[in-house]
């Protein structure tokens, strides 16, 4: 099996040494991916759904990297700091996946790396040929 990997340039690759994607056959496995924006700062603090719509176009964009689009995406796994606000969330990952939803788990947790982040975003596709 062959394994290729992308890196996103985030702060904390090299840091804690993983990369953004990683593709082993026909998976591809999408690392915890914060709203980050290319200066490493947070995308729009406060904001549910920018940070959401962030999220996953660093996930497209890695994806896109190892040749495979969002539609390939079974399955997505978000980490919110406060589940309450889960609409804000689920607007964006419909925005990003309707006409080809995948499984997915929102859950909550105390907190993120960065206590401006209110979600962080997983996910795995699978390719076919």
């Amino acid at each position: 099996m062959t394994f290729q990997r992308i890196f996103s340039g985030a702060p904390w690759e090299d840091e804690v040494a993983y990369c953004r994607a990683l593709r082993a056959g026909n998976v591809v496995y999408v690392t915890g991916t914060a709203p980050l924006e290319p200066d490493g700062s947070v995308h729009s603090p406060g904001d549910g759904l920018a940070q959401t719509r962030r999220c996953l176009e660093i996930i497209e964009k890695a994806l896109a990297e190892l040749g495979v689009g969002m539609d390939r995406v079974v399955r997505t796994r978000m980490f919110v700091t406060d589940i309450d606000r889960w609409q804000e969330y689920a607007k964006g990952h419909r925005e990003a996946f309707q006409d080809h939803p995948p499984t997915t788990t929102m859950v909550e947790v105390t907190r993120l790396i960065h206590p401006n982040m209110l979600i962080e975003i997983e996910a795995e596709a699978v390719i076919t040929g």
